[in-house]
């Protein structure tokens, strides 16, 4: 009866101490998750990945490391590093980590690190939504010592619903980046704002019209050569991909930031041409000049000159838009 008494109250124990983890988690959660979402739109880092990553380099913000320096991924100083420091035992007695003014820097650079480094390059061809592909990545590219790093994410990420934040900030995206409302085209394929982000007006019309409208791989709109990106890319990984500079890549495609593209759009690789194919665009409901100078890959401040609207005007139906000087 004693030793059952033990066993029953050493239980006990056990289940407090989990529920008291599980606690803290859910708390760091719920007070970083919307960094971790502007970390994602601003860089193409899922935040599933970011949390989970959180959560373990930093023991859910308890660990010393963290307390000590706001440093919640463990990122070692490196010798590019020129912040402040703290030196803490790890893989060997008083390695040297970068130290944070607060968690918001801390997240910062850690999605800074994984972008600007070689090494990790190919994480960003992976959707954001495909978080074991991201884990595994992380592993192979050495982000971690310990051989069970990628399963200890996948597993951190399901527990806690992590891709549920990643799904939020692709939605969160998509409503920050409308400065107008949905736009249909001809065979209506709606096109949406500044960045160029594509909503079908019917998924299973959407599937059809994308074998037929816009073919794989690259293809050319007005002499210039565009892709039709997936929902879920990065405009990073386009750019790494085809090796453009991801400013340039904004550029072209008249975008001022964001990255993640919460819907399928057309993404021009290259500079748009300043005159139309045809002298001018009939424009559909709600329309506006970005709109129509990425179906027609002309430049937004070359329709601006030709037309006497502001970019984020809503047209109406039939209005003509110059695509060249009158």
């Amino acid at each position: 009866m004693k030793k059952i008494l033990v066993s029953f109250f050493a239980a006990i124990v056990c289940l407090g101490a989990a529920a008291q983890n599980t606690d803290a988690v859910n708390a760091y959660i719920e007070q970083y998750k919307q960094l971790a979402i502007e970390e994602m739109i601003r860089t193409g880092v899922p935040a599933s990945i970011t949390l989970a990553q959180g959560i373990l380099e930093s023991g859910a913000g308890k660990s010393e490391l963290t307390e000590q320096s706001n440093n919640h991924f463990g990122i070692k100083c490196k010798t590019d590093w020129t912040g402040e420091v703290v030196y803490h035992d790890d893989d060997l007695k008083g390695e040297c980590f970068r130290r944070y003014n607060s968690a918001e820097d801390s997240y910062r650079d850690h999605s800074d690190f994984l972008r600007n480094r070689p090494n990790y390059a190919s994480l960003f061809n992976i959707e954001v939504t495909d978080y074991k592909g991201w884990a595994y990545g992380l592993k192979a590219a050495g982000y971690a010592t310990s051989p069970a790093y990628a399963t200890m994410l996948i597993n951190t990420i399901e527990k806690y619903d992590l891709e549920s934040i990643t799904t939020a900030g692709l939605m969160q995206n998509k409503q920050i980046t409308i400065a107008a409302a949905p736009v249909k085209m001809e065979d209506e394929i709606a096109f949406v704002n500044t960045t160029t982000l594509v909503k079908p007006a019917d998924d299973k019309k959407d599937a059809s019209v994308k074998l037929t409208k816009y073919p794989d791989g690259v293809f050319t709109i007005n002499q210039t050569k565009v892709i039709y990106a997936k929902a879920g890319t990065s405009l990073l990984a386009i750019a790494n991909k085809y090796n453009l500079a991801y400013g340039k890549l904004l550029g072209f495609n008249d975008m001022k930031d964001g990255n993640i593209l919460s819907q399928s759009c057309l993404v021009y690789l290259e500079r748009k041409q300043k005159r139309g194919a045809k002298d001018y665009h009939i424009a559909s409901p709600n329309e506006n000049l970005h709109d129509v100078a990425q179906e027609e890959g002309v430049q937004l401040q070359s329709l601006l000159a030709y037309n006497n609207y502001p970019g984020n005007t809503l047209l109406k139906a039939g209005d003509k838009i110059l695509l060249s000087k009158k």
